[in-house]
């Protein structure tokens, strides 16, 4: 299918007026290249404004020096200029555990380092607010989101308030944002329909959202539901079941605090309903709303099935994007993730209830792939944060809506979870049947501990060993990834992870399976070395593990303090959040190279 440049939002005044546009309602800075596809969030925050029928333009990667151009060139928008910084941490983007420089930036043509700068959230936005002081700033993404409240930051080795105070920006939109996007959306263009008196007026006397117009339509008594505000004066309606955090300072002050605080702001990410959260900072009030609830088959099938060219903007033509290029061929099923591992920001930022997409718009969206002119017949990853947790939810609500638990599955399964795996076989066995498609891959990590579990239904049991069976003989590129992060057993508690005798069990199971259908493939695990409680000795055990069942390992990671994880907040204030008990890590360059070395024993 032959593609216009109007296909793609548009990213100058010249896309701008072949719409017939002379300005948009909503402008996004993005850190990112503009890839409109939706594994791309800038893309989807696009789409779905555009589908509120609203104006959307997107500015990605501007240059942040010299006259600020990129800046300035599509003028003030209607209603407000979104931030997306990008689809990583720019830090952890950028920089390895070691604070060495990656090799390439993923998200960017041809892997440039160039393309971006180093918090891109708070560079954009104070170039905006010092240019366009009256227009409100919103911002979005990983990289506002997971820095909401006080955190750590490994790169500057501190504690940092809420990033919503250095952007000078006026509104967090945490977590996943189609919700409360569009409801933002809703509440601004309705005060420009009414000729609200807080309105602002441009130079060609258009009525506009301001500061004031935009403040009051999220403060207030009725507060926009997953933001994160700042007031000078907490607001009646915010210390009505709320809870007070101990503030930025006490924090400073005593990094126990910081633990204690942690450990609530981690349950109520994960409670479907959810207390107001508050805490001090520089003088200020920061007030984090409820989220909304999981999104609904419907909503999440409206967000995926948007039109997405699901390519670059021809701007990058005979260029490379390395993220772009291992999801091209690749299609999500679902959303958030109830694993809860120590170390990693999905349920964080996705929540831990699943939200997953209707058959009927993936296989959709396997037809469009299949139309991509360098489609070759591989789906590359029929996935999602944790592969097999497609349709998985709780058996009896009322539990889950009582429950704050941050993992379905550690310590033990819940027996509340309804582990059904059928319908996901029917997933992968009605994608396999479309024309077109010779072969699907499950590049999204698996969880073993799922599909080993003794459930009390057998109809789940049976369910889990036919899966097994179908994932390893039809879904494997060769090589299937699993994470067990480690071998030790306290290691492991502390990351919330299973027994690694459950790998053991997984990996024959593996091995019998590959054997019996005659197939050669390998069984990749993933270990994290220098993890808050992990020793040097617990490493030399992991070696002496590994060595003893031949693998060479490849993938492998020193852990990397990131913000909005119980492993990083326990690395950093000493203590675990859960149980307050000091908890040793490996801190200097010299301790974490002696654990990692570990990893290459066959060297």
């Amino acid at each position: 299918m032959k593609r216009n440049l109007q296909d793609w939002l548009p990213t100058t005044r010249r896309e701008m007026e072949l719409r017939g546009w002379d300005r948009a309602d909503v402008i996004l800075f993005s850190g990112d290249a503009y890839v409109d596809h939706p594994s791309f969030g800038v893309a989807v925050i696009g789409r779905l404004l555009e589908a509120e029928g609203l104006r959307v333009a997107i500015v990605p990667q501007p240059d942040w020096h010299g006259d600020l151009r990129d800046f300035r060139r599509l003028g003030r928008p209607r209603l407000w200029f979104g931030i997306a910084p990008g689809c990583m941490d720019s830090m952890v983007n950028k920089y390895t555990a070691a604070r060495r420089l990656r090799s390439e930036d993923a998200y960017s043509p041809d892997g440039r380092h160039d393309m971006r700068p180093e918090y891109p959230t708070i560079v954009y936005s104070r170039i905006l607010r010092q240019l366009y002081p009256d227009v409100p700033i919103v911002l979005g993404g990983i990289e506002a989101s997971l820095r909401r409240l006080t955190h750590y930051d490994y790169w500057k080795e501190r504690f940092l308030p809420s990033i919503l105070l250095p952007s000078e920006a006026d509104l967090i939109v945490y977590g996943m944002g189609e919700q409360p996007t569009c409801e933002l959306a809703r509440r601004l263009t309705t005060l420009i329909e009414e000729y609200d008196s807080t309105l602002s007026y441009d130079e060609d006397g258009e009525a506009c959202i301001g500061r004031e117009a935009f403040a009051k339509a999220i403060l207030g008594e009725d507060q926009l539901p997953q933001t994160v505000a700042v007031y000078d004066q907490l607001p009646r309606a915010s210390s009505q079941e709320a809870f007070e955090l101990y503030s930025h300072e006490e924090c400073l002050q005593d990094a126990k605090k910081q633990a204690e605080n942690f450990r609530h702001i981690e349950e109520e990410s994960n409670k479907l309903h959810a207390r107001t959260l508050l805490q001090k900072a520089e003088g200020r009030w920061l007030v984090v709303t409820p989220p909304y609830p999981p999104m609904t088959t419907e909503e999440l099938d409206h967000s995926f099935d948007l039109p997405y060219t699901r390519m670059p903007h021809p701007k990058y033509n005979g260029k490379r994007i390395p993220a772009y290029d291992m999801i091209r061929h690749s299609v999500c099923l679902h959303r958030g993730c109830f694993g809860g591992c120590a170390f990693c920001t999905i349920s964080a930022h996705q929540g831990k209830f699943i939200a997953s997409r209707s058959k009927e718009s993936i296989l959709r969206e396997v037809k469009q792939v299949t139309q991509m002119p360098d489609f070759r017949g591989y789906i590359s990853d029929l996935g999602g944060p944790s592969a097999n947790m497609y349709r998985m939810t709780g058996k009896d609500r009322s539990l889950c809506e009582k429950c704050k638990r941050p993992s379905c599955v550690h310590p033990k399964v819940c027996p509340n979870l309804n582990g059904d795996h059928q319908p996901l076989i029917d997933i992968y066995r009605a994608v396999d049947h479309i024309p077109g498609v010779k072969k699907s891959f499950i590049g999204s990590g698996v969880r073993y501990d799922l599909l080993l579990h003794d459930y009390k239904d057998e109809r789940l049991n049976a369910a889990a060993r036919e899966y097994t069976h179908e994932l390893i003989t039809r879904h494997v590129s060769g090589r299937l990834k699993v994470a067990p992060e480690h071998t030790e057993e306290h290691v492991l508690r502390f990351m919330r992870k299973p027994p690694f005798s459950q790998f053991h069990q997984f990996k024959s199971i593996f091995d019998q399976t590959c054997r019996r259908a005659g197939l050669r493939q390998q069984i990749i695990p993933y270990f994290i070395s220098s993890h808050p409680g992990c020793r040097e000795q617990d490493m030399a055990r992991l070696a002496e593990q590994v060595r003893h069942l031949g693998f060479h390992l490849e993938q492998v990671q020193d852990f990397t303090p990131t913000p909005m994880t119980v492993s990083t907040e326990t690395w950093a204030t000493g203590y675990h959040p859960y149980t307050l008990e000091r908890v040793f890590s490996a801190k200097t360059p010299e301790e974490k190279q002696r654990q990692r070395q570990y990893f290459f024993w066959d060297k």
